[in-house]
């Protein structure tokens, strides 16, 4: 039986006294989009932190294709896609992509940059500075960073902020073909609605711990009522 994608067991992460934490279990198989949902403070950022190997778990263990993400090899297998979207604005959109593509070593680094920015109708804008986009384009530019390596794992962290709904609705058909393409797709959101339309699985956390995991897209109006008691 071959390993999980993605897999978490028993994780349990402490800064000091405070516990982010406490003892979380998640997977995701090949070809799959697992949401992380939650309130603010519930532990989302922290998960992520660990899957993407910048931090360690205090107990438990986080495994990218059996491995841990932070050994030889296995950080070049993720990719990273946030809110905020780490481009340079003073460089161009394809600027930016030849700088990730060289810190990677990819091969045929401009080849890649011209294919990446085709694929996400920025083509035309290639030779403008970033700083000079939209939100939307810039989002779109921080998935062709993203992939300029090829990565079998992607991490998004909170996309759909400050995006309008032709955007998202753009951004939700990239996450789809992504998946669709192979890829195994970690996504933190708080926006219930917008993860629900692309998941595969979820997990809600609340206050550390996993309060409910849902396989297949998880019920909106459940993830809710579940935040809700935590606020009340």
């Amino acid at each position: 039986m071959s390993e999980p994608a993605i897999a978490g067991v028993g994780v349990v992460k402490r800064f000091g006294r405070a516990i982010a934490l406490r003892g979380v279990d998640f997977e995701a198989p090949g070809s799959h989009c697992l949401a992380v949902l939650g309130p603010n403070g519930a532990g989302k950022s922290t998960l992520l932190r660990l899957v993407a190997g910048l931090a360690r778990p205090t107990s438990g263990s986080v495994r990218i294709d059996g491995k841990a993400p932070d050994e030889a090899g296995t950080r070049a297998r993720i990719g990273y896609i946030g809110h905020a979207t780490l481009i340079y604005p003073t460089l161009t959109a394809r600027e930016n992509l030849l700088f990730a593509g060289r810190v990677y070593g990819v091969e045929d680094t401009p080849g890649r940059a011209d294919r990446l920015l085709e694929e996400e109708g920025l083509a035309s804008v290639a030779h403008r500075p970033a700083g000079d986009f939209s939100r939307g384009m810039a989002q779109r530019l921080s998935i062709a960073r993203s992939l300029m390596h090829d990565p079998s794992v992607v991490l998004l962290d909170e996309p759909f902020t400050g995006l309008d709904r032709r955007s998202a609705e753009r951004l939700q058909q990239r996450i789809a073909a992504l998946r669709d393409d192979g890829r195994t797709l970690l996504l933190v959101s708080h926006d219930v609605e917008q993860a629900s339309a692309v998941a595969d699985s979820a997990i809600v956390l609340v206050r550390g711990r996993v309060a409910l995991a849902s396989i297949g897209a998880p019920d909106p109006l459940e993830v809710e009522r579940i935040t809700a008691e935590d606020a009340a």
